[in-house]
């Protein structure tokens, strides 16, 4: 379903979707009461959704176009202005699964529309495995427990996410007790623009202080660094410091910022001894430095394929063996915040 005020703006997204013959328009909305109204007889796998129109507006309706009968997935379309960035990355954090930047006047072009089909495309598959193998009946065997090492505390709590992990890591920070002061590092796929705000939503999340990462930054206690949007966080080690260097070579992935460089960093300066979480999010990115991870010493946990937007991400990680915890955020938070009193346990023992 396209829901925008715009008469134009719905009619080339409906021309763009109508070009993939896999996909069916469910109807067209140019209010968010209009929207609602259809959706309870016409349901839909996924919501175009504008934020700002008359009426309740698309920020105000999420909660009820998410509760829905058909709980459809909801792609923002976001304008570039700051407080597009606000509304936007609110309306992530509540459920929303994904956003594309709205472009000015003759920025409909056929690169725009491969990047929204592409969107649409996983949003509307979400979680999908082969019709033999369900996700949810194969999905427990991926995890290996045994890869958890239960009698260190981490260094560094290192976080990947994209489509869908907003929300998901709202919730998962909103476990982590007061007394939780692990350094976390978290590498979130945005447009560079959103960062500054997206910083400051996750200060909200988890009530401790979170910064962009910049070069020479130490990892403090009880704080929190934020990958750039121009580059990728690299943590390196002098004496007993962490600091941070932003790199912007390319990588495998094609993102930008990247998951990978982060994880295989704290690989080696941490010599293992870091905990990675990979959160709901297209593509595979955050494999290869899962793997580095694992393979020095350190632990991966990843979301659940029932709870994510879409299961590429950490159902990268999970098929490839790596994962010792496959959960709902929420678990999840609560699973590090065991790992680090278990550790201090023992420490104490």
């Amino acid at each position: 379903m396209i829901v925008d005020d715009s008469l134009t703006v719905r009619t080339i997204f409906k021309r763009m979707v109508e070009s993939d013959p896999a996909m069916v328009i469910a109807g067209t909305a140019s209010s968010a009461e209009g929207a609602l109204a259809q959706l309870g007889a016409e349901p839909a796998d996924v919501v175009l959704l504008d934020l700002e129109m008359p009426g309740i507006g698309g920020l105000d309706a999420l909660p009820a176009i998410l509760a829905t009968p058909a709980a459809p997935q909801v792609l923002v379309v976001s304008s570039l202005t700051m407080d597009g960035a606000e509304h936007t990355l609110a309306a992530l954090s509540m459920g929303a699964a994904d956003t594309l930047l709205k472009p000015r006047p003759g920025g409909f072009t056929e690169d725009y529309r491969t990047q929204l089909l592409g969107k649409i495309r996983a949003l509307g598959t979400r979680g999908a495995e082969p019709a033999e193998e369900p996700a949810r009946l194969i999905q427990p065997s991926f995890a290996r427990p045994g890869l958890a090492r239960r009698s260190w505390r981490p260094e560094v709590i290192g976080i990947g996410a994209s489509t869908g992990g907003i929300h998901a890591l709202g919730l998962m920070l909103r476990r982590l007790a007061p007394d939780f002061t692990v350094p976390i590092l978290i590498t979130q796929h945005l447009p560079a623009s959103f960062i500054p705000v997206f910083a400051r939503q996750v200060e909200a999340a988890c009530g401790r202080p979170a910064d962009i990462a910049a070069d020479g930054l130490d990892l403090r206690l009880g704080r929190i660094l934020i990958a750039p949007g121009h580059g990728h966080i690299v943590v390196r080690r002098s004496g007993d410091r962490l600091t941070t260097r932003i790199s912007s070579d390319p990588v495998p992935s094609g993102c930008m910022p990247s998951v990978d460089p982060m994880l295989a960093s704290l690989a080696e300066a941490c010599d293992g001894r870091a905990l990675g979480v990979i959160l709901s999010g297209m593509g595979r990115d955050g494999v290869i430095g899962a793997q580095a991870l694992v393979d020095a010493g350190g632990t991966i946990f990843a979301q659940d394929a029932d709870t994510s937007a879409v299961w590429g991400m950490p159902g990268a990680v999970a098929r490839a063996g790596l994962a010792s915890m496959i959960a709902p955020p929420e678990r999840l938070g609560e699973a590090v915040m065991a790992q680090a009193a278990a550790s201090s346990a023992a420490m104490l023992r």
